[in-house]
């Protein structure tokens, strides 16, 4: 099927966020009480909805986080972000080569999409087309965003190529009948290839794309 257009992931795919954000989320855990490693916050969490963090941290901790914990937790994530986030490899590259129609879909809010995005000077990539989960009321591995993300720009769901790098993201791609991306880089990381479904094309490195979107 021919692909009309490409929707990326925000964090992890384009920008390099997942290591910083859990790092954060692991020491603020820790401070309340509840200990976890760097790799399985990067396990468990990695593309989830907040929402559903807050409630692992409480189940492991028996008891409800403060009010405070999320606004905080946000407020460490953006100070990471404006010190220390980067683009992931090769998406700069790629988004320049691109010749097809792109566009954002994410699980988080759009404020933090946005920051991100400017901070690491991809936002000129992608006009209006950013989608957030919180504004759609769908959250992967749901396949309400990337359903909406398509329908917006006029394309149908089996045109649509979708670059993931958290499994929740992979399952809504597929679950919205889309050509699925898996970026699965080395080192440490919230997929492996052994949980893909056998009809996503895993890739390591974001340059493998080109030949496929620069066309």
């Amino acid at each position: 099927m021919t692909i009309e257009t490409v929707i990326f992931d925000c964090d992890g795919t384009l920008v390099d966020s997942e290591t910083l954000t859990n790092e954060v989320l692991v020491g603020l855990a820790r401070e309340h009480g509840v200990e976890l490693s760097l790799a399985e916050a990067l396990t468990e969490f990695a593309g989830g909805k907040m929402a559903d963090v807050v409630a692992a941290l409480e189940g492991r901790r028996g008891a409800p986080l403060p009010d405070a914990f999320v606004p905080n937790f946000r407020e460490r994530m953006t100070a990471a972000f404006r010190e220390r986030l980067r683009p992931i490899d090769g998406a700069t590259e790629l988004l320049e080569a691109l010749r097809l129609p792109c566009s954002v879909a994410s699980s988080g809010p759009r404020e933090k999409i946005e920051l991100s995005l400017s901070l690491t000077g991809l936002r000129r990539f992608f006009d209006d087309r950013i989608f957030s989960a919180y504004e759609v009321g769908s959250w992967k591995p749901e396949p309400g965003l990337f359903l909406h993300a398509a329908k917006a720009q006029g394309v149908p769901p089996p045109c649509c190529a979708v670059v993931e790098d958290s499994l929740p993201g992979v399952h809504a791609g597929v679950a919205a009948g889309m050509q699925v991306f898996a970026f699965v880089p080395e080192g440490p990381h919230g997929m492996s290839r052994a949980e893909l479904p056998p009809e996503v094309v895993p890739v390591a490195h974001l340059s493998e794309l080109v030949p496929l979107f620069a066309g």
